[in-house]
């Protein structure tokens, strides 16, 4: 499973903070950082927990 942001569609809400702050950083104006990455199996239920946090689905998962 992979993680990806599609910047233009984030908004700053940081609700995928709120879900786990070392998954989904962010930055000082609350908006996302995260950089596209290969999820480790023991935080594919919290990655998928963030993802679906964000209210402008920003946060693309692609299952392997």
């Amino acid at each position: 499973m992979r993680i990806r942001l599609e910047k233009s569609k984030c908004e700053g809400h940081a609700q995928c903070c709120a879900v786990d702050p070392k998954l989904f950083p962010i930055d000082d104006s609350g908006y996302s950082i995260l950089e596209e990455h290969h999820v480790e199996p023991e935080d594919e239920q919290l990655t998928r927990e963030g993802a679906a946090s964000c209210p402008e689905m920003a946060l693309i998962i692609e299952d392997d």
